[in-house]
């Protein structure tokens, strides 16, 4: 799977989680860019992209994400789907 199509994938699931067809995800997206994400919609949203690519993420990875781009990179490493 390459960046592009896991970027692609992930636009989909950040937006059906945040209710938002406007979001556009990138390498340098943070919670801070996305209205309402915050703790609760966090776990959501991992949730989803676990579900979606068919892995999990291990809780330090969870709690070491500091943009999407390294949401990206775990994914394009382990996604199995």
């Amino acid at each position: 799977m390459n960046k592009n199509e896991v970027i692609a994938r992930l636009n989909e699931v950040f937006r059906d989680v945040f209710d938002d067809d406007s979001i556009v995800v990138n390498d340098s997206t943070t919670s801070a860019d996305i209205d309402d994400w915050d703790s609760i919609e966090h776990i959501n949203l991992i949730g989803a992209v676990e579900e979606e690519f068919g892995m999990r993420f291990k809780m330090k990875e969870v709690s070491g994400m500091k943009n999407v781009g390294e949401m990206i990179n775990i994914v394009c490493e382990r996604g199995t789907k």
